[in-house]
C-alpha cells in the first residue's frame, strides 16, 4: 500500500509543478489594474458648492494622456457640463467652466479609457452622484470706494465736443485742468464748474484737498477694476461668442476672453438687489441706435462692466451700468448713459447725456 501511495506522488508531482508555474506566469486579466480610492465630493454628497472642482484619487500613477474630457465627464441629467480636465500625481480634477446650478443632481464618470502607466485600464466605469446646494451663491457689488463719487473719472483726459449734459462730479488725475476740454470751465478754489455739468469738476492741479482726494479716488478705481476682473467662478463663459445683442441676461458673473459687441438691443432683468459683473478681456462695442433696457427693478448701480480694452458707445445708443475701463471710454454723438464712466486713461464725449445713479 505504501508503495502504491509513493508511486502516485511520483506520477502526480510533475503535474502539480506544471500547474503552479502556469499560474505564476499567467496572471488574471484584472491583476495590476488601477482603481479609484477616493472622490471629492463623496458619492451622494449633499449641499455641494456650485463652484466645486471635482477630484478623483487613484491608487497609482495614471497615464496623463488617458485622463481627458472623454474619459472624465460631468453631467446634469443628460446634459454634459463643459470644463477643464487636469491630472497630477495620482489625482484627476474636473473644473466646470461655469457655476453649477443650485439644487441639482450631477453625475461624475471616469471610464475604462483611463489607464495606468503600464497601459492597464480601469476594470469598469466608476460613476457617482452629488447634489449642489439649494441656494445660489450671492454675487456682491464691486466696491468703488471714493471713485463712486464721480460720474466721470479719468487719468489722462476728459474731452468734450459740442454740448453735453452731465449729472454728477467729474474728476481727472494725475493730469491737470488743461486736459479737460470742451466744457468751458469756470474756476473756483479747489474745483471748477460748467454749464454742461450738474456737479463740480476736479483736477489734480487744483487747490487742496482736491489732489489728495483725487489720488485716493483713482487708486480706488484701480482697486475696483482689479476686484471685478478677479472674481472667480463665472456663471457664464464666452456667452454668444461675445455677441450679446438681442439677449435677456439675468444677474450673475459673465466672462469673455475677447471683444464683446452689442449690435442690437440688450435687456438685463432682475431685482433691485441683483448684481451683474461683466469681465471683458477685449473691447466693448455698442452699435449706434441700440439700447440696454433694465427690467424687474434692476439698477444701473449694480451693473459693472470691467473692460480691458476700449469701451465705445455708438451714435444715439443708450447704456446702463458702471464702466471700469483700463484703456479708454468713447461716447459717440448723442449717446446716453445711466451710470458712471471710470477710465484708467481718457473719456471722450460728443453731445452726450451722462447721468450718475445712486
Amino acid at each position: 500500500m505504501n508503495y502504491i501511495k509513493a508511486l502516485m506522488v511520483v506520477l502526480l508531482l510533475p503535474l502539480i509543478l506544471f500547474t503552479s508555474c502556469e499560474s505564476d506566469n499567467d496572471p488574471s486579466p484584472v491583476d495590476g489594474a488601477p482603481n479609484v480610492t477616493s472622490t471629492n465630493p463623496l458619492s451622494n454628497a449633499l449641499d455641494v458648492s456650485r463652484s466645486k472642482t471635482v477630484s478623483i484619487v487613484f491608487n497609482e500613477a495614471m497615464d496623463p494622456s488617458s485622463i481627458n474630457s472623454t474619459t472624465l465627464t460631468l453631467k446634469q441629467g443628460s446634459t454634459s457640463i463643459t470644463g477643464e480636465v487636469a491630472y497630477a500625481g495620482t489625482t484627476a480634477t474636473f473644473t466646470p467652466a461655469i457655476n453649477l446650478s443650485a439644487a441639482k443632481i450631477y453625475t461624475v464618470t471616469i471610464t475604462t479609457g483611463a489607464k495606468n502607466l503600464a497601459g492597464i485600464a480601469l476594470t469598469s466605469n466608476t460613476t457617482w452622484n452629488f447634489t449642489t446646494g439649494a441656494t445660489a451663491e450671492i454675487l456682491v457689488v464691486v466696491n468703488l470706494g471714493s471713485a463712486g463719487d464721480y460720474v466721470i473719472l479719468a487719468k489722462t483726459a476728459i474731452n468734450n465736443s459740442s454740448t453735453s449734459a452731465i449729472k454728477g462730479n467729474l474728476g481727472l488725475s494725475p493730469a491737470a485742468t488743461t486736459f479737460i476740454t470742451g466744457l468751458a470751465l469756470v474756476d473756483f478754489t479747489g474745483y471748477a464748474t460748467s454749464s454742461q455739468v450738474t456737479g463740480n469738476v476736479y483736477a489734480a492741479d487744483m487747490a487742496d484737498p482736491t489732489p489728495v482726494n483725487l489720488t485716493t479716488a483713482v487708486n480706488n478705481m484701480t482697486t475696483a477694476y482689479n476686484d471685478a476682473a478677479g472674481r472667480p467662478s463665472p456663471d457664464f463663459v464666452e456667452l454668444g461668442s461675445g455677441n450679446i445683442g438681442g439677449m435677456t441676461l439675468t444677474s450673475g458673473l459673465y466672462k469673455w476672453s475677447s471683444t464683446v459687441t452689442i449690435p442690437t438691443d440688450l435687456t438685463l432683468t432682475g431685482s433691485a438687489t441683483d448684481v451683474w459683473i461683466f469681465q471683458i478681456d477685449g473691447n466693448l462695442t455698442q452699435s449706434a441706435a441700440t439700447a440696454i433696457t433694465l427690467n424687474g427693478g434692476a439698477l444701473a448701480k449694480n451693473i459693472f462692466w470691467q473692460v480691458a480694452g476700449e469701451a465705445t458707445f455708438g451714435t444715439t445708443s443708450h447704456f446702463e451700468g458702471v464702466i471700469l475701463s483700463m484703456t479708454g471710454i468713447t461716447f459717440q454723438t448723442g449717446a446716453t448713459m445711466n451710470g458712471s464712466a471710470l477710465a484708467q486713461t481718457a473719456v471722450i464725449l460728443d453731445s452726450n447725456s451722462i447721468t450718475m445713479v445712486e
